[in-house]
């Protein structure tokens, strides 16, 4: 059975020393010990319910307390834990100065050592609970952001005379489509590096910028005319025009990734693509992504100005386009899977 008690781990070669320290905490706290450095590393590792709190003695063989304690300042799932140095020297400052939060001096006195716990597991209960209740507050925001931009880009295709599927499609061929590259090592360690579920969140939002064309260009069922294209051009501009008008900071990895996918969604490898007429890998990798998704959907999906074509015409197209319109890489990644991408799209035209 789970205890309800907070955590305390003594770590002291000394035996009675850890003995004195457990009769003297164990009726308020969970006690656990070990007998020196390394044992209580592995130990803290190990263990699903971390320390709230650790004792840990400065002299020991091996390896001393100070070196136990930089390397739980170094290790993400440690740092966080309070340490409190027990030794018979009074070397307060270099404690303190490696990141201790108190010290108790031997030999023990059990009140001074009980309240000096309580005040410290008191501290790290009150700042975990303040940093569950920020994470739970940031994760509401971001979950409130995600909900309205989604609603958003489905009320633009809905305009479109779209069943707002398109949004869907286009999110979930582009997950089975990173997913695939990563596995193959395919731009894998970009993927990693630039968070790529953030990024498969963000690609509904590609043509949030059609909002600012139109009725008349846009559900026009006939070809357009130049004038009435660069209209049409001019959502990948405004787009990103309108994510960047969300974002507080720069480090939003979500809306960065919303506004590259909006803007540079339509450039091309070859550099004749639009607004900016990026080449290549000067364009970034999610919106290269996307031009391969949108491209085969668009093919595939009927549409107010066009009929729809069978998933072998849409692939030959792609195929056609690498190098030119389209990344050379992504549209080999593609093309391996290109029925699985036909089973998928054809479930989700369903």
């Amino acid at each position: 059975m789970e205890s309800n008690k907070a955590k305390i781990l003594v770590v002291d070669d000394v035996e009675v020393n850890r003995f004195v320290l457990s009769e003297i905490l164990s009726d308020t706290y969970e006690v656990e010990q070990a007998a020196n450095g390394k044992d209580a590393l592995a130990g803290m590792y190990g263990a699903e319910q971390k320390p709230h709190l650790v004792l840990l003695d400065v002299i020991m063989p091996d390896m001393d307390g100070y070196e136990v304690n930089r390397i739980m300042k170094i290790d993400p799932a440690l740092k966080k834990t309070p340490v409190i140095f027990i030794t018979a020297t009074e070397d307060e400052r270099k404690g303190l100065a490696a990141g201790a939060v108190d010290f108790i001096s031997k030999p023990f006195d059990p009140e001074t050592v009980k309240l000096r716990v309580a005040n410290h597991i008191e501290l790290a209960l009150y700042r975990e609970q303040l940093e569950i209740m920020v994470e739970e507050k940031s994760r509401e925001i971001v979950e409130s952001k995600e909900l309205f931009l989604d609603t958003m880009a489905n009320l633009i295709e809905y305009r479109s005379l779209e069943s707002g599927l398109h949004v869907k499609r286009t999110k979930e061929l582009t997950r089975l489509l990173i997913h695939h590259m990563i596995k193959t090592g395919k731009y894998a360690e970009q993927f990693a590096d630039n968070d790529y579920e953030a990024m498969i969140k963000a690609v509904p939002l590609h043509d949030i910028g059609k909002i600012a064309v139109p009725d008349n260009i846009l559900l026009k069922p006939g070809r357009l005319t130049p004038e009435e294209f660069d209209v049409i051009k001019t959502h990948a501009t405004v787009g990103g025009q309108i994510i960047k008008s969300l974002m507080i900071n720069d480090r939003d990895t979500y809306l960065n990734h919303c506004y590259d996918i909006c803007r540079f969604h339509h450039e091309h490898w070859d550099g004749l693509g639009y607004p900016d007429k990026l080449t290549g890998e000067n364009i970034p990798l999610s919106a290269r992504v996307v031009a391969v998704v949108d491209v085969y959907d668009a093919l595939v999906g009927k549409r107010c100005y066009k009929d729809s074509l069978s998933h072998e015409e849409a692939a030959e197209i792609i195929r056609n386009s690498a190098g030119n319109h389209l990344d050379p890489l992504i549209v080999e990644a593609f093309m391996e899977i290109n029925e699985e991408i036909h089973a998928l799209s054809s479930k989700l035209l369903e």
